[in-house]
């Protein structure tokens, strides 16, 4: 007999790699939210996973070891996503900026400047 916080923490598991499989910046905000909301639920679901397992506990447990390596993974890949989108924005920020002004950042080293006017 399984008990069902480890059934569902493995349906938790995968609906966290299904949501995280999805990097469109359409629906990025929805999907953080998911993730968040999901990976609350393990930390909830947590808390009822305490020894002593059963023979086909024990089985469950050692493919959730793997399917969590999976999840691990794929929130990391998502956060590298996430993390170059940032970059790309930011630099494109900066293009912008030095497109409308392009004598912003000029050295002025070297400059005459007449005081005596």
């Amino acid at each position: 007999m399984i008990r069902a916080s480890l059934l569902r923490w493995q349906e938790v598991s995968r609906q966290i790699l299904t949501v995280s499989a999805n990097t469109s910046e359409e629906q990025r905000d929805d999907a953080i939210e998911k993730i968040s909301n999901l990976l609350d639920e393990r930390d909830r679901l947590q808390a009822d996973i305490s020894p002593p397992f059963t023979q086909a506990e024990d089985e469950l447990g050692q493919s959730l070891m793997q399917l969590e390596k999976q999840v691990v993974q794929a929130l990391e890949r998502y956060k590298q996503t996430i993390r170059s989108s940032i970059t790309a924005t930011q630099s494109k920020k900066e293009h912008v900026k030095s497109y409308v002004n392009p004598y912003a950042n000029v050295s002025r080293d070297g400059t005459f400047y007449d005081t005596k006017s």
